[in-house]
């Protein structure tokens, strides 16, 4: 929660100083994904997004998990507690197996897609 606190601060006070000089500013937002863990699984399960997203996991159990991909693709999380995240920036289209490393029976995948275009809507 702190967190989130503390980036929509950042945020403010960086498009506030863009705006300051009288230019508007304008700024490329990166797509964001969730995948939420509960109740032991990932959900949803397979994710499918384009190139340069942003996946965030949060834990909502009331027991730590971790985030691992099973080729080492991307870099582990720590274990997460109950309502910690973890994100990862994917920009390199491709399947990514992940697992709970805490709990190997809990898998998931992402899937990169190219990204197309300048496409602005998300």
């Amino acid at each position: 929660m702190m967190r989130r606190a503390i980036a929509a601060a950042l945020l403010g006070a960086a498009v506030g100083a863009g705006l300051a000089g009288g230019v508007p500013v304008a700024r490329a937002q990166s797509p964001a994904a969730t995948i939420s863990i509960d109740n032991f699984t990932f959900n949803p399960q397979k994710l499918t997004v384009k190139a340069g997203t942003t996946v965030t996991w949060t834990n909502k159990d009331d027991i730590p998990h971790g985030i691992g991909a099973t080729n080492n693709a991307f870099a582990r999380s720590q274990a997460l507690d109950t309502d910690d995240s973890y994100s990862f920036t994917f920009t390199t289209p491709g399947s990514y197996q992940y697992f709970c490393y805490i709990h190997p029976h809990m898998t998931g995948t992402i899937v990169v897609e190219a990204a197309t275009g300048s496409n602005a809507s998300n």
